[in-house]
């Protein structure tokens, strides 16, 4: 099997195919480790060409309220009083240091998603 760097979209078909035939190999074995190379450039080559944005601060902690259960009540003790909640989540006021502190240490909210810029309405 020839490995060669991942330069243009055939490339990266070409790895991908390569990929899956020989996906169940056992790791230290040479196909294994073929495997280990391959995943590798194509891994580098997605986070060039196919990267993902950082998501928006307010989404994220809208999703991560909706996917654990909880209400805009349970963010008073990280962000303020229902009403700074409610400005916050509706983009009135941005996040501030102190909040995005205790969201991350409190709730294991990401710190470098909550540190985003997004836009505040006017």
């Amino acid at each position: 099997m020839n490995i060669r760097p991942i330069k243009t979209e055939e490339d990266y078909e070409d790895a991908l195919a390569k990929i899956e035939k020989i996906f169940d190999a056992s790791p230290g074995t040479p196909e294994g480790d073929r495997l280990d190379i391959l995943v590798t450039l194509v891994e580098v080559y997605e986070d060039k060409h196919y990267s993902i944005p950082a998501p928006d601060p307010i989404e994220a902690l809208n999703y991560y309220m909706e996917s654990r259960g909880l209400s805009r009540k349970d963010l008073e003790p990280y962000i303020g009083t229902r009403a700074r909640v409610s400005e916050v989540l509706n983009r009135k006021r941005p996040l501030t240091l102190r909040m995005i502190r205790k969201l991350n240490i409190n709730l294991g909210i990401s710190a470098d998603v909550l540190i985003g810029s997004y836009s505040i309405a006017v």
